[in-house]
């Protein structure tokens, strides 16, 4: 059997090809796939071959966000049926290394994860046709959503990762910097978390919309109206937890005038190296941490979704078809108007 793939050879050299697909072995199942999302890593990979010192050495299949039908399974399988729909989570720690025996599988030593470009050989993703793969990364999504609802349990498990990372919202002023797809799935795991107000910010209007429709209770355009924003800088700052999704060195000092004193500043967006202003950091006694991925938020994630507790359907904005891999890719990189842009497989 052949399916068809996107892999990316180099900064905008994306071609679709064709390849041959073995059947399941022992532990694995079949998946036609049917949608896949278009994260910021990927674009990265394709405006820019890589993003800080992760770099496309060798084709690579990007593609972290998918989801697909079972056609098949593999000896040994079981609480999965053929024709289930299921999400794919992409990670694949080793189970045995320091961390992972610390119960911080995040942090693996020899993780895998599916579409990266870390490893060398880089680990291949999602964006083909038909995908082999072990039944422990299938997870059912039931019968009430569709495949593009089910692609999104990925990135919402990174969002609900960030927001544990706060401990207890409930009640509390939160900002969120950035409204991509990351920023609005943040608001909406900190509006499920009982968060009392949140505060989005973003330069793009579509973007901020699609906050509003995910929970956010105020939007502010920083580009228009930075004085909205700087409101909040009063008597030390005004929020009790900062999301920081952006990636840009603007909005994390944005993050830090505003949030208040012993307040928490969860760091989310990915970039190179930027400067702080570390007297202000010290002088509020602000805490500043990182999150990355998830680990047991995959499943959470995808029942939230199933059950719509969360609704994921306002983030996406775009679909093509694998055949139009390049135009995802090119939508997906204008921010004024696209937000989750996800290839779609079934004819």
């Amino acid at each position: 059997m052949q399916t068809r793939l996107a892999r990316l050879y180099g900064r905008t050299d994306l071609r679709l090809e064709v390849a041959e697909v073995a059947g399941p072995g022992d532990g694995e199942v079949l998946l036609k796939m049917a949608a896949a999302g278009i994260c910021g890593s990927d674009l990265h990979y394709y405006q820019d071959g890589g993003f800080g010192p992760v770099r496309v050495r060798e084709p690579i299949i990007p593609g972290h966000e998918g989801s697909g039908y079972i056609t098949a399974l593999g000896a040994g399988v079981s609480g999965l049926a053929i024709s289930d729909l299921v999400a794919v989570n992409p990670s694949q720690p080793c189970g045995t290394c320091r961390f992972c025996r610390e119960g911080l599988p995040i942090h693996c030593l020899s993780m895998r994860f599916m579409g990266s470009a870390m490893r060398l050989p880089h680990e291949q993703g999602m964006f083909r046709d038909w995908l082999v793969v072990p039944a422990v990364q299938c997870v059912s999504a039931g019968p009430l959503i569709t495949p593009g609802e089910a692609a999104c349990a990925e990135p919402l498990a990174v969002c609900l990762h960030a927001v544990s990372q706060a401990g207890d919202l409930d009640g509390k002023s939160v900002l969120v910097t950035g409204a991509g797809p990351i920023g609005a799935l943040v608001t909406a795991a900190a509006r499920h978390a009982g968060a009392a107000s949140i505060v989005v910010t973003d330069l793009a209007d579509a973007a901020l919309q699609r906050a509003s429709a995910m929970g956010a209770t105020e939007t502010i355009n920083v580009r228009d109206h930075p004085e909205l924003l700087a409101v909040f800088e009063k008597d030390k700052g005004q929020f009790d937890v900062v999301f920081e999704c952006s990636a840009a060195e603007p909005a994390l000092r944005s993050a830090i005038a505003t949030v208040r004193p012993c307040g928490l500043i969860v760091q989310v967006g990915v970039a190179g190296d930027i400067t702080l202003p570390l007297n202000a950091i010290v002088g509020k006694e602000l805490r500043l941490i990182g999150s990355q991925r998830f680990d047991t938020e995959f499943a959470l994630a995808l029942d939230l979704i199933a059950n719509r507790r969360i609704d994921v359907r306002p983030i996406i904005s775009h679909r093509f078809s694998i055949e139009e891999a390049v135009q995802a890719f090119e939508q997906a990189g204008d921010r004024s108007a696209a937000c989750k842009v996800q290839l779609t497989f079934l004819s």
